[in-house]
């Protein structure tokens, strides 16, 4: 996100002598890290610790959650109820890092659901930025760059390799929709200036963002372990090792640059809308390579007095198709057994879109009240454990009324 900013105490010129004024401290020389992104041609910032940011004093394996896909073959639309997968009470001992469960994914990107009530160990993910939708609940999100306080609604986007960990911060479930990338994530290009400014077509702003607040650096010598998710020879072509630090990875006293985690909220997303229907690139929030992530808000529906209000069938020729049904009333799915916490997987080569019956039931309405998040893929999807277990397996039949 290409959008300065500076926290805490840096010097006033980079790659110079940034010294601790602590008490006690020795006047000793702070370690300045940079991270950024392709290579040193992108993106990044300078984080200031006072202790070495290598330093790692053993090392282990940690055997990932299942990372197994299969082929969707025979090739069929599916219907997934994530609810499902957490079932009573054994979300209190969860976290989301070791607890979340394998949906959907490819070669690009990860489709993961967890409900939590647990603080995850700290975690870094070396293969790419993740976004997490909270659908529901509250965390503070602990970050080398400071923390986040976040709640429903809102899609927290964590830069690849940003030590981090989720601490839940209610009496209920903390439920998260994890999108994992092997790329980077950032707004669509055509939302953003040549120099990375959200312009006034864009539906969301700077303002809209919000940023880590400072945490003062903590000292702890006692050893500390950092779950890590690289790349492997493993399931997915991924591996995880955990380092154990000396030092406690947040002691960092300042940072300065265009590269941290940041935080959306869906409700600050203005839909863009017309007198007839609009295709789902209106509807898109973010890209990585291969996927782009939209979502469907409530919002003022098509205008024109002989408008139909509801998708028109589509054949996803180059993509697969991921909806997540978060809150309020999908006119287009009533009558399939859609709800509340359902996926619906439309892949690509299968015409799909509304029930029969919902296209005639929309005509005339002014307003959908309506919540989804929306991923489309650019190369086929396989299901993981987790979309394997919560499969209804009738989704395929419902446009002909059942199966024959």
């Amino acid at each position: 996100m290409a959008h300065y900013q500076r926290v805490g105490d840096v010097p006033p010129k980079r790659h110079t002598q940034h010294r601790d004024p602590r008490e006690g401290a020795g006047n000793a020389l702070l370690y300045e890290e940079l991270m950024g992104e392709e290579g040193f041609s992108s993106d990044s910032s300078l984080l200031y610790h006072r202790h070495v940011p290598s330093a790692m004093v053993d090392a282990r394996t940690w055997d990932l959650p299942d990372q197994k896909t299969e082929p969707n073959h025979p090739l069929t639309p599916r219907h997934l109820t994530l609810h499902e997968l957490f079932p009573g009470a054994a979300w209190k001992a969860i976290d989301a890092v070791t607890g979340r469960r394998l949906v959907l994914g490819n070669g690009d990107v990860r489709i993961s659901y967890a409900v939590v009530g647990s603080t995850s160990p700290f975690y870094r993910n070396a293969v790419g930025d993740e976004v997490a939708f909270v659908e529901s609940g509250t965390a503070s999100v602990e970050t080398v760059f400071g923390h986040l306080e976040v709640g429903s609604g809102d899609y927290v986007v964590i830069p690849r390799a940003t030590t981090h960990r989720w601490v839940p911060t209610g009496d209920d479930p903390l439920r998260l929709y994890i999108i994992e990338a092997n790329s980077h994530i950032a707004p669509p290009k055509r939302y953003l200036s040549r120099y990375g400014q959200l312009l006034e077509h864009a539906p969301y702003c700077e303002r809209d963002l919000r940023l880590p607040t400072y945490a003062e650096p903590v000292e702890e010598s006692d050893g500390v372990e950092v779950y890590l998710k690289h790349r492997g020879h493993g399931a997915g072509g991924l591996a995880g090792s955990v380092h154990v630090v000396p030092n406690h990875p947040f002691d960092v006293v300042g940072w300065d640059g265009c590269l941290y985690p940041y935080v959306l909220n869906v409700a600050d997303f203005e839909p863009i809308t017309g007198r007839i229907h609009q295709p789902p690139p209106v509807h898109q929030v973010f890209e990585g390579y291969n996927f782009v992530v939209c979502n469907f808000v409530p919002r003022k529906v098509d205008y024109h007095p002989l408008a139909v209000p509801v998708p028109y069938y589509h054949s996803n020729v180059d993509s697969d198709e991921v909806m997540f049904y978060v809150a309020g009333d999908y006119e287009a799915r009533k009558g399939s057994g859609i709800g509340i916490g359902s996926i619906t997987l439309h892949p690509g080569g299968h015409a799909h879109g509304p029930q029969p019956s919902a296209i005639e039931a929309s005509l005339g309405a002014e307003r959908f009240d309506e919540l989804a998040v929306m991923v489309d893929t650019f190369r086929p999807l396989e299901i993981g454990e987790a979309g394997r277990e919560s499969d209804d397996g009738a989704y395929a039949w419902t446009w002909a009324g059942g199966r024959r």
